[in-house]
């Protein structure tokens, strides 16, 4: 009899799981798991059916999305606070997922026509969705963390898929090396938001913030923005990404400037605004609005005019990547004076970025089942024999820009608008930047579209391009998302005011 009682004692402090807030993620591990299964039994006879089952598992975990963002329980918190599932939290989770589906319609035959580990490589980007869908829900250093890694460590081994090419063992070396670097700049500032909150709940540090004042607390929030610096690639943290991008199959490369970045950010934007700007630590530390001025200006200057020196496609959308992590960081500046309009319109040009990103990737994978090159000169005269990829690509790269009706004129507004509303010298400096280096960054972006369109085809062959079903489908979830971000921006913007309450 006592032991009934310890065990029901024991049983009552167990937490209560809400299954249905935490279904997404049970499906997407359920999807790794039977990855695995189909692999050990099936062996040679899975691999047909495993990019089936990775994407079908995908869109299945998309359905608790749904049905919790029309539930009336629209927050639910677990494990003592450390889980949150709210609609912004659903948006990101609805992002990674779909993000990681086009991933995979883009990788269906670029690796099943490789020398590639096929079923590992579907159960590494699942997971790897995983660890994003948990980083949109953390709220609390220990599953930020843990959601950090789950994310990272599967695409180190995913940048050195290939296997016998050096440049992406390299990538991925590099990229190994760094990402544990920036773990341990990451871990040292988590300590230190440990040791003066007393706790690893972000909301218990942001308290204890607002009511401490000292360099503990300087240091903690430099060393934790340099470690998500390194995720994000934003000046002088960059080091890593051009190398890794182009020695990285090119669907990692598109699931790294996309995916991989978005998670980072959403790490940051956890720890910033739920954490940093909720204690005050912005204007009491006096250090974290300058510093992300400073690495803001640096990554969209210096990445832009790297960009224009270079001749490699995949590169110069590395660089580019660089810029744009410059612009998704500048409304973190004035996070301070304008919560929850700089924390929606980081949000939305996530979601932007994504579709329009995406799909310039997934017209290099097409272009380059032709010419086997990704450089610029390769892409001479497609009009000639691909009108329909250099029309798509026209539309990524003039979106890239920031030019309507497309959805990155919205994402590059929406930042503008937020920079300038918040009435300060940082704001209206980046607000500045942002302009010039728009206008700067149309230099190359044209450059591509020159070649495409008026020069003629690289030793006059015209031969058309055959493309798979797989990537022509992903083309075209990238093209009628980027238009009708640019077209319907209330799509948008609704979503955003959502996203805006709830900070």
């Amino acid at each position: 009899m006592t032991g009934l009682l310890i065990a029901a004692a024991q049983w009552a402090d167990q937490p209560v799981i809400d299954w249905h807030a935490i279904a997404p993620e049970v499906v997407l591990v359920a999807t790794a798991a039977l990855l695995i299964v189909l692999d050990v039994t099936l062996l040679e006879r899975a691999k047909p059916l495993i990019s089936a089952v990775a994407g079908l598992g995908l869109l299945a975990s998309i359905i608790p999305v749904i049905t919790l963002a029309i539930s009336d329980d629209t927050t639910r918190s677990l494990f003592g606070g450390a889980y949150v599932i709210d609609r912004p939290s659903l948006l990101l989770k609805a992002l990674f997922i779909l993000t990681g589906y086009v991933v995979v319609l883009m990788s269906t035959n670029y690796i099943a026509e490789g020398d590639y580990w096929e079923s590992e490589y579907y159960t590494l980007l699942v997971l790897s969705i995983v660890g994003m869908t948990v980083m949109s829900s953390a709220r609390d250093l220990i599953s930020v963390f843990i959601a950090f890694e789950l994310l990272s460590i599967p695409t180190y081994m995913m940048s050195a898929w290939r296997k016998g090419d050096v440049r992406s063992n390299e990538a991925g070396l590099k990229y190994y090396l760094m990402g544990i670097f920036a773990t341990g700049v990451l871990l040292y500032g988590m300590s230190l938001l440990y040791g003066v909150g007393g706790t690893t709940s972000l909301a218990g540090i942001g308290e204890r913030i607002a009511e401490a004042n000292s360099e503990v607390i300087t240091l903690a929030v430099i060393f934790t923005v340099v470690g998500f610096g390194f995720k994000v690639s934003a000046v002088p943290f960059h080091m890593w990404a051009p190398d890794t991008y182009e020695g990285a199959p090119t669907p990692v490369t598109a699931f790294l400037s996309v995916a991989s970045k978005a998670g980072g950010f959403v790490a940051l934007i956890n720890v910033v605004y739920f954490c940093f700007v909720a204690g005050g630590a912005s204007g009491r530390s006096n250090v974290l609005t300058p510093a992300i001025f400073i690495i803001s200006a640096l990554s969209m200057t210096v990445g832009n005019v790297i960009a224009l020196r270079q001749s490699n496609v995949v590169r110069l959308l590395a660089y580019s990547g660089i810029a744009q992590a410059g612009f998704i960081l500048a409304p973190f500046a004035v996070a301070g004076e304008r919560p929850g309009e700089s924390y929606s319109s980081v949000i939305v040009y996530l979601v932007i970025y994504a579709a329009m990103n995406l799909g310039a990737f997934a017209v290099v994978i097409a272009a380059a089942r032709k010419t086997r090159s990704a450089e610029i000169s390769s892409m001479r005269g497609m009009f000639q024999y691909a009108p329909g990829l250099t029309l798509a690509m026209t539309i990524f790269l003039f979106s890239l820009m920031g030019i309507p009706p497309l959805g990155g004129w919205y994402a590059k507004f929406g930042i503008w608008k937020v920079l300038v509303d918040a009435n300060t010298g940082y704001g209206y400096a980046l607000a500045i930047l942002l302009a010039i280096n728009t206008v700067v960054a149309a230099g190359y972006y044209l450059r591509i579209a020159k070649a495409m369109w008026f020069e003629d085809a690289a030793d006059g062959d015209t031969a058309p391009v055959v493309l798979p079903s797989s990537l022509r489908y992903a083309m075209a979830i990238c093209v009628i998302a980027t238009l009708l971000f640019g077209v319907l921006p209330n799509l948008l913007s609704q979503a955003a005011s959502v996203v805006a309450a709830g900070v």
